[in-house]
């Protein structure tokens, strides 16, 4: 079997595509299935995608990636599967989808983590939302043989438009690369590592944060600097080199989410990360956040501002509590949430 992948954007940058497929291509490679993997992005593209200015070399990206998508189309007849993850190109109708489905009458795997058929808008990319062909999702479903979605929640949506749906959850790889470390911080060190467009949720619960701020170090990591203030916070800028390294620096990881239709697609990376590390999480009660973290266990459920207020307090005075939790955690991403756990899982959605 011969499979092309076709991602938005290079090999090994964007987590969405590290832990849901890329960690899995030398387990293609030892079970004889051939593969190749093209980005829509280049290298050069990617560095300065959300950079301000650069408006040309931007543009210019995203017409080369058109053009690489149209000479892959005169290449298909040598692959069996075409495995889509979010959509073949970033802005614009599925015409890409529909050429591979329609005339190469080629099978699509397709793969996506958020709901992407929602508007996510923000002030940073307003235009680009309203070029992006929210609609296409639906079709694209229809198109496809096999469709694999980050939680149940997204299956539901896909359900609308094919039977043929399966769930899987991104995942970690807990052999070679989230291995916990033993660290003792002289003061506790609360983390959050994500992009800049889900830092809004932090805004959330900046009031028992700052309220609470002198028994604690605020880590924060992330493509951006932060638009607010909390004492005590440094700005680690996200590095992929350094990127486990910089999360071993945390003692409490947390996740706050709104309870909207876009955050319910989301599919709890941040809290799978704390947790593969042996770091308690502290998450919203949202979408598969109820499912990952059990609450008591490896970490809490924390839905009000008050309720943020008492676990962290509960956290930071008990090291044996965050020791206990964050094992238990580990244990739990382990069993459901690696990639050891899931690989059977992953290649079934391609030989099915």
């Amino acid at each position: 079997m011969k499979i092309l992948f076709l991602a938005p954007y290079p090999k090994r940058h964007a987590p969405s595509q590290r832990f849901r497929f890329e960690q899995y291509f030398k387990l293609l490679e030892e079970t004889g299935i051939d593969y190749r993997f093209q980005a829509f992005l280049d290298e050069k593209t990617w560095h300065v995608l959300y950079k301000q200015g650069f408006t040309f070399q931007k543009a210019l990206g995203i017409i080369k990636g058109f053009f690489r998508r149209i000479g892959l189309l005169f290449t298909l007849q040598q692959y069996d599967k075409v495995f889509i993850h979010r959509e073949a190109t970033p802005v614009g109708p599925p015409i890409i989808e529909w050429c591979i489905a329609k005339i190469f009458k080629k099978e699509i795997v397709y793969d996506f983590d958020d709901a992407i058929w929602l508007e996510n808008t923000s002030a940073e990319n307003s235009i680009a939302s309203k070029l992006k062909w929210h609609a296409k999702v639906g079709s694209i479903c229809k198109w496809s043989k096999t469709i694999s979605t980050g939680n149940a929640y997204l299956a539901d949506y896909a359900k609308h438009f094919n039977s043929n749906v399966i769930v899987n959850p991104t995942t970690i790889d807990t052999n070679k690369l989230h291995l916990p470390v033993y660290h003792k911080n002289h003061k506790p060190v609360i983390g959050w590592t994500g992009t800049h467009s889900t830092a809004k949720y932090l805004k959330e619960i900046l009031a028992p944060l700052k309220e609470l701020s002198e028994q604690f170090e605020f880590i924060y990591i992330s493509n951006k600097a932060p638009d607010f203030e909390l004492p005590n916070l440094s700005f680690i800028k996200w590095n992929r080199a350094s990127e486990i390294t910089d999360l071993y620096r945390i003692d409490i990881g947390i996740m706050p989410l709104a309870d909207d239709e876009w955050a319910k697609g989301k599919c709890g990376f941040k809290a799978l990360q704390y947790m593969a590390l042996e770091i308690p999480a502290l998450v919203s009660p949202v979408g598969v956040n109820k499912e990952i973290v059990d609450h008591g266990i490896n970490g809490f459920h924390c839905r009000t501002s008050s309720e943020w207020k008492e676990r962290i307090v509960e956290l930071l005075n008990d090291p044996e509590l965050r020791t206990r939790m964050g094992k238990h955690g580990r244990e739990k991403v382990i069993a459901q949430y690696s990639v050891d756990s899931n690989s059977e899982n992953f290649l079934s959605i391609l030989k099915r």
